[in-house]
């Protein structure tokens, strides 16, 4: 009975999100509460969710400053170069922007940190998508997807697990599993380059300084370059490159997402709800903004190494870490006590969005493991496995790592099903480092569960609705673990 109720309220959860019928902080609260008292549990319902709180809050805490630490690094300035390099190579065509995409987010994966990853992204990129009207559900799920496939370094979190479960070598699980993690990777630039050709039939013509001109100004000279992203052939907007320009960056008004007649084939038949309504003091990347502190850029630069090396090393705990990183970069950067508020409060919005999110995904996850539910669909689905495919323990892992890690907590698989599987294994001569390495492959969807924390970091600073993300990214993390698990098949890893 639990197994089945564990799976209805999952299932329900992700139908009324994905429906819009509530908001996720509603259905992550008021879903579990439901059916703890269904199974009979409901007068220790407060124990649960204490509990789950309790595990969750050093990530709510994390969260809540590391928001106000890289939020501030983006006032002052210090990601200002990497969104100008990435302005030269995207010029202005959204192919090259949606590569750029998976790109940044790779790159910045490498500090093991998903939040971390995703705040620099979306502040890098979401100027671009905003600008040109691109759907903003591709940024996210570009990004989730390519961090989930860097999430499987041995200081991201996931191999690490795997190590210390069933007591191997992090070293014998990750690198022979690099080709296959290397395939997937190269699989998430073509799914880039993909969604990038698709969104680029539907948008019209832009130049490179139309992205760049704030709303409410007007280019004074004629624009030299004219960057090719033109819908469905044809010009639009007249002959000259500076007319070119201006005529797609005014005519397509009404939310960009497919919206305009003759803009070529939507992404997504939802996805003009992904594009917020123009913001009118939407400025981009505003190369005169008060808060910029060029005389002390090293200082920032040198502080953001000095932090991410401490989290890579587990210097001190990554909450203690962010916080004291906050309150200095804070106190240098801004002396005065007004101006200090004026920085918390301009983030305090994804603060309370996010931490909210995770202490409601807390009630989540406390009932889950309260009731004893989560267990149980674990147990159903490893006695589900054939007897005969025994010998085959790798590839039924890699499999159910995908399920398995989107429904539960990476510290929940890893240290209370893996074990189990590397039994079953080793009884048909599977070693259990085999067993490992297959754990890992589902990684690319385990990073848009809605028990993710970061996850909430990403949709909310992209101001995306959650069940659109999970309905749009799904299906290619899906493939792109299955990409992974296929290569680690055929490279005779797993």
């Amino acid at each position: 009975m639990l197994t089945i109720l564990g799976f209805v309220m999952i299932a329900t959860f992700l139908v009324l999100i994905m429906t819009k019928k509530m908001s996720p902080i509603a259905a992550l609260v008021l879903i579990p509460a439901l059916f703890c008292v269904l199974v009979g549990q409901g007068a220790k319902l407060g124990d649960y969710v204490i509990e789950g709180v309790g595990d969750l809050a050093p990530t709510a805490a994390m969260l809540m400053f590391a928001i106000v630490y890289f939020g501030v690094m983006i006032d002052v300035g210090l990601f200002d170069p990497i969104v100008r390099g990435i302005l030269r190579f995207c010029r202005a065509d959204p192919m090259r922007i949606v590569v750029g995409t998976a790109l940044l987010a790779a790159i910045v994966s490498l500090d093991g940190d998903g939040s971390t990853t995703f705040m620099i992204t979306v502040s890098a990129m979401y100027p671009l998508y905003k600008r040109l009207k691109m759907s903003l559900v591709v940024l996210t799920g570009v990004a989730a997807t390519a961090n989930g496939v860097m999430n499987t370094l041995p200081w991201g979190g996931p191999t690490a697990r795997a190590a210390t479960a069933l007591k191997v070598d992090a070293t014998d699980i990750f690198v022979p599993m690099i080709p296959a993690l290397a395939v997937g990777l190269l699989a998430v630039f073509v799914l880039a380059y993909v969604l990038g050709l698709r969104e680029r039939k539907r948008l019209g013509t832009l130049t490179l300084d139309e992205v760049l001109e704030p709303v409410g100004e007007t280019v004074s000279e004629p624009v030299a370059e004219t960057v090719l992203v033109q819908a469905g052939g044809g010009t639009a907007g007249g002959g000259t490159a500076g007319g070119a320009g201006k005529g797609a960056g005014r005519t397509r008004t009404g939310g960009g997402a497919g919206d305009a007649a003759g803009a070529g084939p939507s992404l997504d038949k939802d996805s003009d709800t992904q594009e917020p309504a123009d913001d009118d003091d939407f400025k981009g990347l505003d190369p005169n903004r008060p808060t910029l502190r060029p005389r002390l850029y090293w200082f920032n630069a040198g502080l953001t190494l000095a932090l991410l090396t401490a989290m890579i090393m587990e210097l001190m705990p990554i909450p203690v870490l962010f916080l004291l990183g906050a309150a200095l970069a804070l106190t240098v950067n801004f002396p005065s006590m007004t101006d200090q508020r004026a920085r918390i409060a301009a983030h305090a919005d994804n603060v309370l969005n996010v931490s909210g999110m995770v202490f409601a995904a807390a009630v989540f996850t406390g009932v889950l493991t309260g009731t004893g539910m989560v267990e149980h669909m674990a147990d159903w689905l490893v006695g589900a496995v054939p007897e005969g495919m025994g010998p085959q323990m790798g590839l039924v892992t890699g499999l159910l790592s995908l399920p398995l890690t989107y429904f539960m907590s990476n510290d929940g698989f890893y240290f209370g099903v893996l074990p189990v599987l590397a039994e079953a294994g080793a009884a048909h001569g599977v070693s259990p480092v085999e067993v490992a390495r297959a754990s890992i492959v589902g990684q690319p969807l385990h990073m848009s569960s809605p028990l993710v924390p970061a996850v909430y970091v990403l949709v909310g600073m992209a101001k995306v609705e959650f069940g659109d993300h999970t309905k749009f990214t799904v299906k290619w993390a899906v493939l792109t673990s299955l990409v992974v698990l296929a290569a680690a098949i055929l490279f005779g890893t797993i």
